[in-house]
C-alpha cells in the first residue's frame, strides 16, 4: 500500500532524514521506532505532505504521492494523528470532528461516520457540545483518533499517541489502536517512542536512529533483538 523509497528530507539546512526506506501492506499494523530526534515525527510529516524530500520517492498504491500536497494526500485515503493532538482548542468537539469530515461531500456519510465516532468512543458523544480545550488529555487522544476516522481512511499514520498520557491512559489508547487493527483489519502505521507497546501491537517494526533505518524486522523478532532490548527496553 506505501512505498517509501531512500528520502532525504531537511529542516532547513540540517539533514532530518537520511536514505530511509519502508513498506507498509494493506490490513498490517507497521511500527516505527527509535528515540527522541531519530527522525520519526518528521516522517510522519514527510508522509503527509507537510515537509517535502529532497531525494528518493513515496508510493501509494502504485502512485507516486511525494509532489503532492497535504489536502490531496488526504484525499488519497492517508490521515495523521498528530504528535499533541494539534486539535482546535476554541471549537466544540463536534466542530472538529466536521473539521475531520471537511474532503467529503455526502451528508450522509458525515452522519454515519459521526455515530461511527460516537459508537467508538461514548465520551465524545457526552463531550459533543464542550470546546475542546476542556477535555482532559486522554479525551483529547480521544477526540483525535475520531476526527481523523472522520475522514473514513484508507491508512492511518499514529505519531507518538501515547505522549504525555498516563499510564491508565496509554493501556486504553493501546487498546482503541489494537481493535482498529484486529477487528476491524486497518491498515496502521504506528510512529512511537514507547518501544515495547510498539512492538507488543505491531506486525513488523523499522528501528529509527538519527535519520536512518537502521533495521527492520517481525516485532517479535525485535523483542529479543540483543540491541533493541539493550538500547530501548533497559534489559
Amino acid at each position: 500500500m506505501l512505498k517509501v523509497n531512500n528520502i532525504k528530507a531537511y529542516y532547513g539546512q540540517a539533514e532530518a532524514l537520511s536514505d530511509v526506506s519502508l513498506e507498509v501492506n494493506e490490513g498490517e499494523l507497521v511500527a516505527v521506532i527509535g528515540s527522541n530526534g531519530a527522525g520519526k515525527t518528521t516522517l510522519a510529516n514527510v508522509l503527509s505532505g507537510l515537509i517535502p524530500i529532497k531525494e528518493g520517492t513515496i508510493e501509494y498504491n502504485g502512485d507516486r504521492i511525494d509532489k503532492l500536497p497535504p489536502h490531496e494526500i488526504l484525499k488519497r485515503g492517508i490521515v495523521q494523528i498528530p504528535e499533541g493532538r494539534k486539535l482546535f482548542g476554541k471549537l466544540s468537539v463536534y466542530d472538529n470532528l466536521l473539521i475531520g469530515a471537511y474532503i467529503l461531500n455526502s451528508s450522509k456519510k458525515i452522519n454515519q461516520l459521526l455515530e461511527r465516532a460516537y459508537d467508538m468512543f461514548p465520551i465524545i458523544r457526552e463531550r459533543k457540545n464542550q470546546l475542546a480545550v476542556t477535555l482532559s488529555g486522554g479525551e483529547q487522544q480521544m477526540l483525535a483518533i475520531a476526527r481523523a476516522l472522520m475522514s473514513d481512511p484508507k491508512l492511518i499514520i499514529f505519531d507518538e499517541p501515547s505522549l504525555g498520557l498516563m499510564p491508565i491512559l496509554v493501556h486504553k489508547v493501546t487498546e482503541i489502536i489494537q481493535k482498529m487493527h484486529i477487528e476491524e483489519g486497518r491498515t496502521i502505521l504506528l510512529i512511537e517512542q514507547n518501544v515495547q507497546e510498539a512492538l507488543k501491537l505491531s506486525d513488523r517494526a523499522y528501528v529509527l536512529q538519527t535519520g536512518k533505518s537502521i533495521f527492520n524486522d517481525l516485532s517479535e523478532n525485535l523483542m529479543n533483538n540483543e540491541m533493541v532490548k539493550k538500547t530501548y527496553l533497559g534489559m
